[in-house]
């Protein structure tokens, strides 16, 4: 092998940032001399570690950039322990197809059922078919959105949180939201109807969005346009943290 084509070689796969091919090439040349692989057979097992490198750590890197509280799959949610869910609807969900079509999800039900961990698997399941998602707290997102509108930055921030094609906001119940924050929130949803997703969590139900606002006419304009293009799942299951209490042989509210 001639020394200067090979050092050339090397230095050309790592200027063309084909970092992949270049750290293999050694050994699948040393396999291709004993076993009689073909020069093209080489060069395919080569492009496609490189490809499958590429693409896995560009699902890491919106992964990472979605900035879920855990990471959850649709696997490892129990959907034998909540029978209230319909598997065709999960399955459905998981073909992304609400996300091509700029649809909402709402998840609805009681604390522990499952809401959060549908959520993120959703939003995983987004990023590995190529998707930006972005999950954030209901709470955390006005405070933000008060902040920025105070500070006369308002559209910006509203933009950044449009450019996701799926956007996560959890606990949509957890605390009610003022006047300024509630204003805020529908220019958010207004900014992102019929342009991409959301997915909601919450412990209360539609007719009971008016306590999150404070203002029914505000809640009705929300979910009005929520709603348009939107599957809902109702869960009336039993808790998962009571479950794995009573695997441990607790009591219902002992630790």
């Amino acid at each position: 092998m001639n020394p200067v084509i090979y050092e050339r070689l090397h230095s050309n796969l790592l200027g063309l940032k084909l970092n992949t091919v270049e750290q293999l090439l050694d050994n699948c040349l040393e396999l291709a001399a004993r076993d009689g692989t073909t020069t093209i057979e080489v060069l395919d097992h080569l492009f496609e570690q490189e490809r499958k490198h590429r693409e896995a750590a560009a699902i890491e890197r919106r992964t990472r950039f979605a900035v879920f509280p855990v990471r959850k799959t649709l696997q490892e949610f129990d959907l034998e322990f909540q029978p209230s869910i319909e598997r065709r609807g999960i399955e459905d969900l998981a073909t992304l197809r609400f996300v091509h079509n700029a649809e909402n999800v709402v998840l609805l039900g009681p604390p522990g059922v499952g809401k959060t961990h549908l959520a993120i698997a959703l939003g995983m399941e987004s990023t590995k078919a190529g998707f930006s998602v972005y999950f954030i707290n209901a709470g955390c997102l006005i405070e933000r959105l008060k902040k920025a509108n105070r500070e006369g930055v308002l559209e910006k921030k509203l933009r950044d949180l449009t450019r996701y094609k799926l956007l996560i906001i959890d606990e949509m119940d957890y605390l009610p939201f003022d006047e300024e924050g509630a204003h805020c929130f529908f220019q958010l949803i207004s900014k992102r109807y019929e342009k991409s997703s959301i997915i909601f969590t919450s412990n209360k139900s539609y007719g009971r969005w008016g306590e999150i606002f404070q203002d029914n006419v505000i809640a009705s304009a929300v979910l009005d346009r929520i709603l348009h293009h939107c599957t809902t799942i109702n869960i009336k299951g039993e808790s998962y943290r009571l479950k794995d209490r009573r695997k441990l042989g607790l009591q219902s509210g002992k630790l």
